[in-house]
């Protein structure tokens, strides 16, 4: 006597029946050779066999049925279908009886009661099998996703920035066992960091998935190239060949040099981090489409300097799209409002955790990953070293020609500070940065002088020259190329920058809504011995 199993999907189509016939030694009914028989999903005796009220007497059933053809030529002369709870999970049929004599009233009656009472046995039977198997299977996923989780924060820094006069701070969160944001830390030979923090769209483990392979790209292009801008342009050149679709990445770079406290950023479509100084709570806001949805995107640069006290966060969308318990939003306004009110950076990220909980409830299920990254410049921080202090202020009329007066006034503050020759190379810096104000920032707008500081410490001067051309990118600082100029096929503007950075220990560009400012730093001797 032999049971034979169904199996469904979706709790109503019968997807295959698998049955094997076995004979017992003390079988007092039937004797068949054992044997396996698939039955079809549509095979019509599986209908017939669930309407049916008793016992199936295969040899009198016509029926166009591979089943039915394949048990009769097996030797099966009955079938009792199993039925529980109006499915079908099974049949038990015999073979011919070993008296050789036909089946009786009573033998009907007696398979028909083994029914009853084995139909419920079998689906017990059954159910246990499945919770045993998806027990199995749950087993494994949680398995699985421990070993992902692991691997994850292995790609996560181990250990945060160790930079003279800077507090750095990160935290990550994610909704899921694993997630897709993620920080980074790029170091390079000259002591400049880049922070990266990015965010790919949807949770779990595809996203994790392509997190790692957006990390792995961004840190192959960053050691070929120091630009944040090229990198996210090379990082996405290659990304949206592999990305799956419908899933882009958010990225924000961010370049420092902690000995100046100069900042180069470029963003991919992140939530736009924010800057707080004495002045208050800047947007870092830079244009670009986030990585992995169209081939061919560029991305804009912008600069900025951090003074002594001044600290950066960086976050991802997990913070600002949280909800309380009655639907409201934790929102961009909020923070901003947190961050005007804390002066002081430190512990910012635990702040804001704080905040969070007492916004959200202590029911609060995450919703999103959440990232934190702050850095801070100490109050003893400066741009070279410690002891800055103001030399000389004034302003040249914008009228062609008037780069000289400019230059011959710094030599004039500047005086011995410097040697002679590198005061020649700063004099020409300052020049041709001052023509360029005029020019190209001011328009040589009568009313719109250009703006000179010029400040000293014990190893270097710095000369900060501002026009009033803000709102408007100042063009990237990328080395010309002469032949292309010489032949016409590239503008002949260009030069003036590239001038510049070659005259000058160090050359920052920041600008805003209404300014632009070139900072030129020129180290003495024998601090550039030093260096």
């Amino acid at each position: 006597m032999t049971v034979l199993k169904a199996f469904w999907r979706n709790n109503s189509a019968v997807d295959e029946v698998q049955a094997t016939t076995a004979v017992t030694p003390e079988a007092p009914l039937a004797a068949v050779q054992p044997f396996d028989l698939n039955i079809a999903p549509n095979d019509p005796f599986l209908n017939y066999c669930l309407h049916s009220k008793g016992v199936i007497d295969i040899g009198r059933l016509q029926l166009d049925s591979p089943a039915v053809g394949a048990m009769k030529a097996a030797g099966v002369k009955l079938v009792v279908p199993l039925v529980s709870q109006g499915d079908l999970i099974g049949l038990i049929n015999l073979g011919p009886r070993l008296s050789e004599q036909e089946y009786t009233s009573d033998d009907f009656k007696l398979l028909q009661d083994l029914s009853t009472q084995a139909a419920p046995a079998l689906k017990v039977a059954q159910l246990v099998e499945q919770q045993k198997q998806e027990a199995a299977e749950r087993e494994r996923i949680q398995h699985e996703l421990r070993v992902a989780r692991l691997i994850q924060q292995t790609l996560l820094p181990q250990e945060l920035p160790q930079l003279a006069e800077w507090q750095v701070d990160a935290y990550y969160q994610p909704a899921r066992a694993v997630g897709g944001d993620f920080y980074d830390f790029i170091y390079f030979a000259d002591g400049r960091v880049a922070f990266i923090v990015a965010d790919v769209t949807d949770k779990g483990v595809p996203a994790a998935l392509v997190m790692a392979t957006t990390r792995s790209i961004l840190r192959a292009a960053a050691e070929r190239l120091e630009s944040p801008g090229a990198v996210l342009e090379r990082t996405n050149s290659v990304l949206v060949k592999e990305i799956p679709p419908k899933m882009f990445v958010t990225c924000f770079v961010a370049l420092l040099n902690p000995a100046t406290g100069h900042l180069r950023y470029a963003n991919a479509g992140h939530d736009v981090p924010y800057h707080v100084s004495v002045d208050g709570v800047a947007e870092l806001r830079a244009t670009g489409m986030p990585l992995g949805l169209m081939p061919g995107m560029g991305y804009e640069e912008k600069e900025t300097t951090l003074a002594a006290d001044d600290y950066v966060l960086l976050y991802s969308d997990g913070l600002v799209e949280a909800h309380a318990p009655d639907r409201e939003m934790f929102g961009f306004p909020r923070l901003q409002e947190l961050l005007g009110g804390r002066r002081d950076g430190r512990d910012l990220n635990q702040f804001l955790l704080d905040e969070l909980a007492a916004f959200t409830g202590p029911n609060w299920e995450q919703e999103d990953d959440v990232t934190l990254v702050t850095f801070q410049r100490s109050a003893a921080a400066s741009a070279v070293s410690p002891g800055w202090h103001e030399l000389a202020t004034f302003e040249v009329a914008c009228a062609p020609g008037n780069e000289r007066q400019a230059m011959a006034q710094v030599a004039e503050v500047v005086g011995d500070r410097l040697p002679p020759a590198r005061l020649e190379k700063l004099k020409t810096a300052v020049a041709e940065a001052t023509m360029n104000a005029m020019e190209h920032g001011n328009k040589y707008a009568a009313d719109q002088p250009v703006r000179i500081e010029v400040a000293a410490s014990e190893t270097a001067v710095r000369v900060r020259v501002t026009d009033q051309g803000g709102g408007k990118p100042i063009p990237a600082k990328a080395d010309p190329d002469l032949d292309a100029k010489l032949a016409g096929e590239q503008s002949p503007r260009g030069w003036g920058l590239f001038l510049i950075k070659s005259m000058v220990d160090e050359m920052n560009v920041v600008q805003d809504e209404k300014h632009h400012t070139v900072e030129l730093i020129v180290l003495d001797a024998e601090q550039e011995k030093r260096e």
